[in-house]
């Protein structure tokens, strides 16, 4: 069985560099820890993680808390593409990730209770109930937290520029010649959907244009099917719109349903825009104009703000705004034009 003074006569630092390496100590190079990690899974060396834990009093664990009620969950491509990032920055830490519940051995307890009992080191939230008491009693407590997508004093948080986003895509669409954009929002259920959906508004008055009864449709959960559903009512109303500016490209692939279902061309006489810029946008047909959300930096950023805050370094809670883009592809184009 390989050692640390295998390792250490290996690559010729000494036994308390490379325990030093595998616990992240900050005194120790990060050339020199990933010189010691490659030659330590070359020679098939795996750290003991009991023996870790009662050197270092970690448990080497970060909790996900990820609870919505639309059944998704992760399958959702955008949140599956920032736990995927989130993942790889922690693990390359030596970090293992564990999903957190209300439950523990079939029993409800709590969120704080479950990350007691299994010894989180911190806890990255992803999605919640964020009026839920056991949410509330987590982030009151003493326990690190970084929120994807939320704003609190009592976190560290880490989202998108969601009005900015929205600004530019209502720009983007007034650019084209539209006047008469509605909007599908998010719900008010979600801090995005709530601030995307401000965003159109504050864009809208920005640019003299008004918002008539019925241009904000609610495809709440960020689902094909309310994209579909809310398509539908703004196809019924007396004057309806030129262009659609949805809270998400899942609902915006289901306005794209929902106007070709009508008989309607997109983007000939319907334009749609989306939001997130999820992998499947650039395959469909028409390939799908939105705004692109950065998920490979969101999910690093999170997990490099919440392992600061554990290690003790990031004590002040942090809220980190990222920038958003326009990505143009073909699902927009003037009002009018086939």
């Amino acid at each position: 069985m390989t050692t640390i003074y295998d390792i250490a006569k290996r690559t010729g630092y000494s036994p308390t560099t490379v325990s030093k390496a595998f616990n992240n100590y900050s005194d120790v190079r990060e050339k020199t820890r990933q010189e010691i990690l490659r030659t330590a899974q070359e020679m098939g060396y795996l750290p003991n993680a009991h023996a870790r834990t009662l050197t270092t009093k970690k448990s080497w664990t970060i909790g996900v808390l990820f609870v919505e009620s639309t059944g998704a969950g992760i399958r959702h491509p955008f949140f599956s593409a920032v736990i995927e990032s989130f993942k790889q920055v922690a693990v390359a830490k030596g970090y293992a990730l564990m999903f957190i519940s209300k439950d523990v051995g079939g029993k409800q307890s709590g969120y704080l209770e479950n990350c007691r009992i299994r010894g989180v080191d911190g806890v990255v939230v992803f999605l919640s109930d964020y009026e839920d008491p056991y949410f509330r009693e987590l982030l009151e407590s003493d326990i690190p937290t970084v929120i994807l997508d939320f704003n609190t004093s009592q976190s560290h948080t880490v989202c998108s520029d969601n009005m900015a986003g929205a600004l530019q895509a209502v720009d983007y669409l007034v650019s084209l010649g539209h006047r008469r954009i509605a909007h599908i929002s998010g719900g008010e259920n979600t801090y995005p959907g709530k601030q995307r959906e401000l965003g159109y508004r504050a864009a809208m008055e920005q640019q003299g244009l008004e918002v008539p009864d019925g241009y904000v449709a609610e495809g709440a959960f960020y689902s094909l099917e309310n994209g579909y559903g809310a398509m539908q009512k703004l196809l019924a109303l007396p004057e309806r719109p030129t262009a659609v500016f949805a809270s998400g490209d899942l609902l915006a692939l289901g306005a794209v349903m929902a106007a070709k279902d009508q008989g309607l061309s997109v983007p000939g006489e319907l334009s749609v825009m989306g939001y997130d810029d999820i992998e499947l946008a650039g395959y469909v047909t028409p390939a799908l104009t939105t705004i692109r959300q950065n998920t490979e930096l969101l999910g690093t950023e999170a997990a490099e703000l919440l392992l600061a805050s554990m290690n003790g370094t990031r004590t002040i809670h942090e809220a980190l705004v990222l920038p958003v883009e326009v990505i143009v592809r073909d699902s927009c184009a003037p009002p009018g034009i086939e």
